[in-house]
């Protein structure tokens, strides 16, 4: 689930300390990081379900070529996320997972766990817990509209509402490990500890771009 990285339109939170362009330059950074290290995954159709309609021509330069290209429909986040899913399994596909696009290269393991807890009867839902209250991936192998229904969303009550929902639907989801996206100044401290300690072949443009804009210099500098 993406966004075209257009000025003023991404990543506004971030602004300032950063310009509006520099906060589309980071998302645009941080999407194509995503999409090229979600190709190493094996075994599933991948797919850019953009957003404005109007940017399809860009969207498609942006993917690479194993990735297909759908529009998002619906008004706020829970009507697009369900019409992902509903034009997903018209495509034919039974079991299906969306992930932001803002997040820092998700650890594989991730994905592949989820595509397991799905092939299995215990499991119609898989949510990635995301360190802000909400969840960076969804998953279902069938229909489950409800969570995304009346729902107010970008807040820190986000993952619990849904896990409610879920527990009144008498559905007990699988639970992924926790991870964080980009939607702060402050969430990049949690990326300046994540690459000193690993992927950063997957996060090189993110991360080549952040220092380019001494942005790591300012966060050391605010540790001490």
């Amino acid at each position: 689930m993406a966004k075209a990285p257009v000025a003023g339109e991404v990543k506004t939170r971030m602004v300032p300390p950063l310009t509006q362009e520099q906060a589309a330059d980071l998302y645009h950074a941080l999407l194509l990081d995503q999409l090229e290290h979600v190709q190493r995954f094996p075994s599933v159709e991948l797919y850019l379900v953009y957003t404005p309609e109007n940017s399809a021509s860009l969207m498609k330069q942006l993917a690479p070529p194993n990735f297909k290209c759908l529009a998002q429909r619906g008004g706020d986040l829970g009507e697009r996320m369900n019409a992902a899913f509903i034009d997903l399994w018209q495509l034919g596909h039974r079991r299906v997972t969306l992930i932001g696009s803002d997040l820092p290269a998700l650890p594989l393991s991730f994905l592949e766990t989820a595509f397991e807890r799905l092939a299995t009867s215990t499991h119609q839902v898989v949510l990635g817990p995301s360190r802000d209250g909400g969840y960076y991936l969804v998953g279902m192998n069938q229909s489950t509209p409800e969570i995304f229904q009346d729902m107010t969303w970008s807040h820190d009550q986000v993952l619990a509402q849904t896990t409610d929902k879920l527990g009144k639907l008498g559905i007990r989801p699988a639970l992924l490990p926790v991870w964080f996206d980009i939607d702060s100044f402050e969430d990049l401290m949690q990326l300046k500890a994540l690459s000193e300690r690993s992927a950063r072949g997957a996060l090189k443009r993110t991360l080549s771009y952040l220092e380019g804009l001494g942005l790591f210099d300012r966060l050391n500098q605010s540790d001490q």
